[in-house]
């Protein structure tokens, strides 16, 4: 199965694909936008995305691209974020002077940065990307933030490893499909809603009191302004369920009290 990802190979989403689909062959995609095009265009049968970050929280634009394509989340996995710094074989750290990497990645480095003053963070699109460049580069005086998996794949060497701030740091990455291809599993015990409801009082607490007098556990709860709409917002929830009726009967609940609804997916909670 092709899975389309964002970034390079080595990367944190490149990780995640082989968690959930170990034979998958990846298509390096440079934007999200690009890894939704892919699965539409068939250029990949699935994709993986990284949704929600432990400390830098949710990833928006994704959350966007999920209602506005013909996609379903089959698959969930969480994967523990350990950043590296990386440079060429028989570097040493006190030789670095520029570290390349992901906004995200350089962000939850501060304080490796604030030991190293010497080190200047340059923001890059891709934390392996930022290996792959160092490779092409040869500059002793130049390291990449990425994860193992990137300095193994490109050949370069871990100068300090484990340098975010923070070791609870885990990302939740969703595998989509084509809606019309996508398979529940038959053990789904957790549904991603979006909808919207009416401008008028009391219309969010009516659509969250429908799902609590089903007694079904909301887990997750964000919202996204909708384009062109200055104030208004598509809300976007996880529940856990106990059935594929229960999550069948929380979409009809939400449709009374809601202007739009849309399942993104029902999938077996990640345990890891």
């Amino acid at each position: 199965m092709k899975i389309a990802i964002q970034g390079e190979p080595g990367s944190f989403s490149h990780e995640a694909a082989m968690k959930l689909a170990p034979d998958g062959e990846i298509v390096s995609c440079p934007l999200s936008t690009d890894v939704f095009a892919a699965v539409k265009s068939r250029v990949a049968e699935a994709a993986v995305i990284p949704i929600e970050n432990s400390l830098a929280g949710s990833v928006a634009e994704h959350f966007d691209l999920l209602l506005t394509h013909d996609v379903r989340v089959v698959r969930e996995t969480l994967l523990r974020i350990r950043h590296n710094l990386i440079g060429l074989a028989g570097v040493a750290t006190s030789e670095i002077e520029r570290v390349f990497s992901h906004p995200v990645a350089l962000a939850q480095c501060r304080s490796f940065f604030i030991a190293h003053p010497r080190m200047e963070a340059v923001p890059f699109y891709d934390t392996a990307g930022s290996v792959m460049q160092l490779m092409k580069l040869q500059n002793r005086r130049v390291a990449g933030i990425a994860s193992a998996a990137a300095a193994e794949y490109y050949g370069a060497q871990i100068l300090e490893a484990g340098i975010e701030d923070n070791p609870e740091n885990f990302t939740r990455f969703f595998l989509v499909r084509r809606a019309a291809e996508a398979v529940t599993d038959p053990q789904a015990n957790k549904i991603s809603l979006s909808f919207s409801v009416e401008n008028r009082p009391g219309s969010l607490v009516a659509a969250l009191n429908e799902l609590a007098k089903m007694g079904t556990n909301m887990t997750k709860i964000e919202s996204r302004p909708v384009h062109g709409k200055p104030w208004e917002y598509i809300f976007f929830v996880d529940c856990q369920i106990h059935s594929a009726e229960e999550a069948t009967r929380a979409v009809k609940a939400l449709r009374p009290h809601c202007a739009m609804v849309k399942e993104l997916g029902r999938y077996r909670e990640a345990a890891d």
